[in-house]
């Protein structure tokens, strides 16, 4: 659930801030967009906390016979790469939001405090960090999809049905 859930959200997070950073002044979406993005963000750091204790405290499945060593390998190298790409992306949209000492208003429930501008140009460093990071990530997980669809088609193994939560004796 979290898998799937998390890979909605980074892949909605990532259409939305690619389509936002091409609004105009006057677009009534100007505000509305990043302020949507900030929020979502927040609560994808949120998810992504969950996920990491879940996976730490839950017996995960075993690699099939069929891996190759490196697969499981590069496989568990990915996992971790997506992992601390996705906090990365989090902590410099932080970083890029609360550069100027304001928090960030989390759907209008409450602000999370920013803490300032705490190096020289972090709002364009961070900025500059969080897109080509952002464009990292969608990469990476295109290539994960692939792997995926790899097992089931040409392998025809039984990893994208465990993916997808299917309990199989296959």
């Amino acid at each position: 659930m979290f898998h799937w859930l998390v890979a909605l959200v980074v892949i909605g997070l990532f259409i939305l801030g690619y389509w936002m950073v091409d609004l105009g002044y006057y677009d009534d979406w100007r505000k509305a967009g990043p302020a949507l993005h900030k929020s979502i963000g927040l609560t994808l750091f949120a998810l992504m906390l969950l996920t990491v204790i879940f996976r730490r405290t839950q017996i995960q499945p075993s690699a099939l016979n069929n891996y190759k060593s490196y697969e499981i390998k590069s496989a568990h190298l990915m996992h971790i790469f997506l992992y601390i790409l996705i906090f990365l992306i989090m902590i410099s949209g932080y970083l890029i939001s609360t550069a100027d000492g304001r928090g960030i208003d989390y759907f209008q429930f409450f602000v999370v405090p920013g803490f300032g501008s705490m190096v020289d140009n972090q709002e364009d460093s961070a900025g500059l960090f969080h897109k080509y990071a952002a464009y990292t990530l969608i990469i990476m997980v295109f290539l994960h999809t692939l792997a995926a669809l790899k097992h089931h088609f040409i392998d025809k193994d039984i990893t994208l049905l465990r993916m997808l939560g299917k309990r199989t004796n296959r």
